[in-house]
């Protein structure tokens, strides 16, 4: 915008909020503070620490994949830290995401979540074990777009109690959860029962993050959760995990945005070609030697 436009009109809630009339002279902060209504300032990461691992994976390899196949990776989350995940796009993140969250079966090696051996790779069983995942798909992977908000909201644990007995879903309880949601993460939307394909891509994302966090997850995987995100969104998720964190869960942040991971990570694992590169601390990871690992380059490189 700044690059290209003569004038600027800046929207928030449907109203105008302000106009720019010089936008190359603007800076990306005055833009930004007009598109949210108040200062942009980094989340602040308090200093770590991290207790017992987690999620432990030991030389998990996979099969065909529609992306690139797991080749013995092993990696290790503690709890109270986050683990970053950076890569070239299609070097396995994909397979990465799918293994953890119980999606895709490896053909070698084990899991353990929560010092609890993985036997059956399903999503429901991983979720029992304390698993939580936000896709990167948000429109088809995490939420069923052409159903009312509140039913995407509880569908991964629609069998529980909570929301059903004995196969008769409980439309009050339902609906209950899922307007405390919207009022706990300020998804902007006219009411749980509205089409959830009709919510922007920021308040999908609080959506998904909202209904996640709400069983207070042990484990949290979760793949590019800003893209497409305006700055004030990206800000609100990444304060929610920094918090999570805090908490004690061991959170896995797969992500191509390498100064997000660089924000948000206490440590950062490469991928390149379906293997672990190498691994830094974030302290002495930069964008240039990332960039180089991802490349291939070995972690000491």
């Amino acid at each position: 915008v700044r690059a290209l436009t003569h004038r600027c009109v800046v929207l928030r809630h449907g109203k105008v909020a302000g106009r720019v009339d010089h936008p190359a002279s603007t800076t990306s902060a005055e833009m930004a503070k007009l598109m949210c209504g108040h200062e942009i300032v980094p989340p602040t990461k308090q200093a770590a620490t991290p207790g017992a691992s987690v999620l432990t994976l030991d030389g998990i390899s996979t099969s065909a994949h529609p992306g690139t196949p797991l080749r013995g990776v092993s990696l290790f989350v503690r709890a109270g830290e986050i683990l970053g995940i950076a890569g070239v796009s299609g070097n396995g993140q994909r397979a990465l995401a799918d293994v953890i969250s119980g999606m895709l079966v490896p053909n070698a090696g084990t899991m353990a979540i929560a010092g609890k051996t993985v036997t059956r790779y399903a999503p429901r069983e991983l979720q029992a074990l304390g698993l939580g995942r936000i896709p990167e798909d948000r429109m088809t992977t995490g939420l069923v777009t052409n159903l009312p908000l509140a039913d995407s909201m509880v569908l991964p644990r629609v069998a529980t109690d909570a929301f059903s007995r004995k196969g008769l879903l409980n439309p009050a309880a339902i609906r209950a959860f899922a307007e405390a949601q919207i009022k706990a993460y300020d998804i902007r939307c006219p009411g749980p029962m509205v089409r959830a394909g009709a919510l922007s891509g920021g308040n999908l994302q609080k959506a998904l993050l909202a209904r996640e966090l709400a069983f207070d997850p042990k484990v949290l995987i979760v793949s590019q959760p800003t893209r497409g995100l305006d700055i004030g969104a990206a800000r609100f998720i990444h304060d929610r995990f920094l918090a999570m964190r805090a908490k004690g869960c061991g959170i896995v942040v797969i992500s191509e945005d390498l100064e997000e991971l660089l924000m948000l990570s206490d440590r950062v694992a490469v991928m390149y070609e379906g293997r672990i590169a190498g691994t830094l601390a974030s302290a002495d990871a930069t964008v240039a030697r990332l960039g180089l690992m991802m490349t291939g380059a070995e972690g000491h490189a």
